[in-house]
């Protein structure tokens, strides 16, 4: 058996390949459909929130990059200074984007039950707990 590392490695690596590919119709990225969440959840996030959420998912440059991508592709605006808001068309295509994830999660998910998941979750959960606090 090959050790945690390894999986977590090669998961992550196959989600985002994966995520790429069935998001490139779109003009996205897995790390720029993840500012796009972000932005969504918080009509005027601020840039220091999606760096702060984003922080575990993407190094500083990546996060840069994703957020000034989905400006120049007028799926979000800027309000203000350091503020970010999907605008009229970014929140519609972002609608058709979540049936697509929605079909990428059923994938990634197969032969997996919910309890599996969940436990899955809550086990990586706690091993990051531990190692973050000690």
């Amino acid at each position: 058996m090959k050790p945690i590392g390894y999986w977590l490695n090669r998961t992550d690596k196959a989600l985002t390949a994966h995520m790429n590919a069935m998001l490139a119709d779109f003009g996205l990225t897995r790390t720029a459909w993840q500012v796009l969440n972000v932005v969504r959840d918080n009509s005027e996030a601020l840039d220091a929130n999606v760096h702060t959420v984003l922080a575990a998912n993407a190094d500083a440059p990546a996060r840069a990059a994703a957020i000034e991508a989905v400006l120049a592709d007028g799926w979000t605006t800027r309000p203000a200074p350091g503020r970010l808001t999907l605008t009229p068309s970014g929140r519609d295509r972002l609608a058709a984007v979540e049936e697509r994830v929605a079909t990428f999660r059923a994938l990634s998910t197969t032969g997996i039950t919910p309890d599996e998941y969940r436990t899955a979750v809550s086990v990586l959960e706690r091993m990051t707990h531990n190692l973050e606090s000690h």
